[in-house]
């Protein structure tokens, strides 16, 4: 098995459920952090969730009111994914909301 640290930045333009990181085909992933920044005046409402394709199922991780101009992680332990797993966030602001997942992708070499 391979393994690759990464990162992926996103910024919220709309308030519609937002696919911020699908795990690869052949591939587990390890999220270990999730920044969120809200760079509005006001507080904004920001859930974070995962689809369990395997499961064929969705779950609500996050939930919370993020201040005006501060940072909050989404994540306060390893979130393991499988391959097909999804990371979706939702806002009720548009363009003000950004951040930045740090994870680690496991290539299954067997299963590829």
């Amino acid at each position: 098995m391979a393994n690759v640290y990464k990162n992926a930045g996103f910024n919220l333009s709309t308030t519609n459920l937002t696919t911020v990181y699908t795990c690869p085909t052949d591939r587990t992933a390890i999220i270990k952090s999730i920044q969120i920044n809200n760079d509005h005046s006001g507080a904004i409402q920001t859930e974070i969730s995962v689809t369990d394709t395997s499961a064929s199922a969705s779950f609500k991780i996050y939930h919370k009111d993020i201040a005006a101009d501060t940072t909050d992680n989404g994540v306060v332990a390893p979130l393991v994914l499988e391959s097909g797993d999804i990371v979706k966030i939702q806002v009720d602001t548009a363009n003000k909301i950004e951040g930045m997942i740090s994870y680690l992708e496991i290539f299954d070499e067997k299963s590829a």
